[in-house]
């Protein structure tokens, strides 16, 4: 797009009513690529013509698109957005938030034969099967496999038997936590387990009541039979189903029905992730991956308008992870949709703050899987995010330290972690030039500003051209200070926070403006920042000591007859080291533009040392 086009729309924005309604973006096409809605026209469409560099990349690259923008004025801003959902539903535009309504029918599948197997099917057309259904959810399904194979210890690897009996004697990892009885090492015999696939299929159908019944009589009759390992199997399998009501209680709700949904996100995705209970009950899970297009809580907002408008099912309460954009809007359509009442709510402690962690680690997890990261990295930064209060996970981190001697030898080091991890190619040194002695806060000042004024200048997006999505300072409000006022100064808006140490120079928290966060409760979040927090400050030391041994062997140099203050820069920015001076000939060292009787002095100085 031309900077005269831009202007173009934004000159047509600035003549918008003040009035609610919804503006639709079409690209040369003529083709819809995002509709929203908004309270006030003007203010808004503006927002996207002007000021760009304050949007993401997403939202610049849908602008870019924009050949033109039509608009619906509406009464009230509840009426814009009710004809913004259908709408949506209606055009599919690119840019906004799409889900699909792929709720179709679930079964468990029985093969048959001597060597039966259970299953998850998204049909029942195979005429030689036993089926289990239809469910609704997917989720309920694939749980129960899983529950009931653990359980009788079906397995779960994708052998076939008898095809794969004994084509290893070595069983795997499931045959010795007890979740497989293996008969692919002959473990089992086969009629041993059919038996307890017909248990299996028993416990299915008719629930673990009547299946704990039926499993004691035939303990009971095993042992007075003394047959002890069938006996024994049989007591594991009414212990394990005992175990299912308590591994259920975690995911027990106050509320007998209500959707939990959860967010996680990154600069180049988003997850959401709903629970929905029933009775008290999870019955199903869902998640969804979309594009981050905007802050979370109009995320959130835009999910939730997208989510019901595919589902009949509108619970009385919906439990949200985070603040939601229009939420009173939102609760008034929900409640025109479903004919009650409708709660939005985010709780702050309980069981039900509990359970939306829950949804949100499942969150995390399964967006580290779709950007092919470890969970671990992906969970750190989502949970330092909101811990911070920041708008997205900060996936670009700077931190900087200072290391001096009394004022001596003073520099800065920065080190640079990408998605959770070391990102070396990055780490930058940094020299105190602005002035002479000790003072922390003007030398983080120095560094700040001569980086950022690196940012401004640079042509592409690469090093110092890349603007960090968080900086952490290895100090407290004293640097986090000095730091702020450069980046005002400059018109640079990144989140700054200091990470600070306890007595035994561990971290202990982070510090942000007028406050301390506390982040040893959070194991995942404690190790993130205090690995950054060594590491910056193993960085910044190792450049410290490498600088004063220079600044050492300088002032050792210049007590040589005829080496100056620039000769000894010169010899010190060919040979690194002492070691090297010393092994250097006399011709090495009038290469460099010495004259002879002072290469032949810096010679015998160090043939006599």
């Amino acid at each position: 797009m031309t900077n005269e086009h831009l202007k173009t729309l934004r000159q047509k924005a600035m003549s918008l009513p003040l009035l609610p309604g919804v503006y639709i973006m079409k690209n040369k096409s003529g083709e819809i690529i995002y509709i929203g809605k908004a309270k006030k026209l003007k203010n808004r469409v503006s927002q996207y013509f002007g000021a760009g560099n304050q949007h993401n990349d997403k939202v610049k690259k849908m602008v870019s698109n924009v050949e033109k923008f039509e608009y619906i004025i509406c009464d009230t801003e509840f009426e814009a957005l009710v004809l913004e959902c259908s709408l949506i539903k209606q055009h599919s535009p690119k840019y906004n938030i799409l889900l699909k309504d792929d709720k179709g029918y679930h079964y468990i599948k029985i093969t048959g034969g001597d060597w039966p197997n259970i299953t998850a099917s998204f049909d029942n057309n195979d005429k030689s099967a036993e089926y289990i259904g239809p469910f609704l959810s997917g989720y309920v399904v694939n749980e129960t496999i899983d529950r009931v194979k653990k359980i009788f210890k079906i397995p779960s690897c994708g052998k076939v038997f008898p095809r794969d009996i004994s084509k290893t004697n070595r069983p795997c990892l499931n045959f010795h936590i007890k979740n497989c009885s293996a008969p692919c090492a002959k473990k089992i015999s086969q009629k041993d387990y059919k038996e307890s696939v017909l248990q299996a299929i028993r416990f299915l159908k008719t629930g673990a009541t009547d299946t704990l019944k039926e499993l004691r009589q035939q303990m009971e009759t095993a042992a007075e039979n003394l047959e002890f390992e069938r006996a024994a199997r049989l007591r594991d399998e009414i212990t394990a189903i005992e175990k299912i009501s308590d591994r259920q209680k975690i995911y027990s709700s106050v509320y007998k029905k209500q959707d939990i949904i959860a967010l996680a996100v990154s600069n180049e995705a988003a997850c959401f992730e709903v629970f929905n209970f029933d009775d008290g009950k999870l019955y199903d899970r869902e998640e969804f991956i979309v594009d981050s297009l905007s802050a979370p809580e109009s995320l959130r907002s835009e999910f939730i308008k997208q989510y019901y408008t595919l589902r009949d099912r509108i619970p009385p309460r919906i439990t949200v992870d985070g603040e939601v954009e229009d939420k009173e809007l939102i609760e008034e359509w929900l409640r025109s949709r479903s004919g009650r009442n409708v709660t939005v709510f985010v709780p702050e402690k309980g069981t039900q703050e509990h359970l939306v962690t829950m949804c949100r680690n499942n969150a995390a997890e399964r967006l580290a899987k779709h950007l092919g990261r470890h969970l671990g990295q992906t969970a750190g930064l989502d949970e330092l995010a909101r811990l911070l209060g920041l708008e997205k996970i900060p996936e670009f981190i700077e931190s900087y330290d200072i290391s001096n001697t009394a004022g001596e030898s003073n520099v800065a080091g920065m080190v640079v972690f990408k998605n959770g991890k070391p990102y070396k190619s990055a780490y930058r040194k940094f020299k105190i030039k602005s002035f002479e002695g000790q003072d922390d806060f003007r030398s983080m000042a120095e560094v700040i500003e001569r980086r950022f004024n690196e940012y401004k200048s640079a042509e592409s997006q690469d090093g110092f051209g890349q603007l960090p999505d968080l900086i952490l300072l290895d100090g407290g409000k004293g640097q986090l200070s000095a730091v702020k006022q450069v980046l005002d100064k400059m018109g640079i808006d990144v989140p700054v926070f200091g990470m600070v140490k306890d007595s035994k120079h561990k971290t202990r928290a982070v510090t942000g403006e007028g406050k301390e966060i506390a982040i040893k409760a959070n194991r995942s979040v404690y190790t993130l920042v205090s690995t950054i927090q060594e590491e910056v400050h193993r960085f910044a030391i190792g450049f410290h000591r490498a600088s004063r041994s220079k600044s050492t062997v300088g002032t050792m140099l210049t007590e040589i007859e005829g080496v100056g203050d620039a000769t000894a820069k010169k010899l010190l920015a060919k040979f690194k080291t002492v070691k090297a001076l010393e092994s250097a000939s006399i011709e090495d060292l009038k290469s460099l533009g010495i004259p002879s009787k002072t290469a032949e002095n810096i010679k015998n100085f160090f043939t006599s040392l």
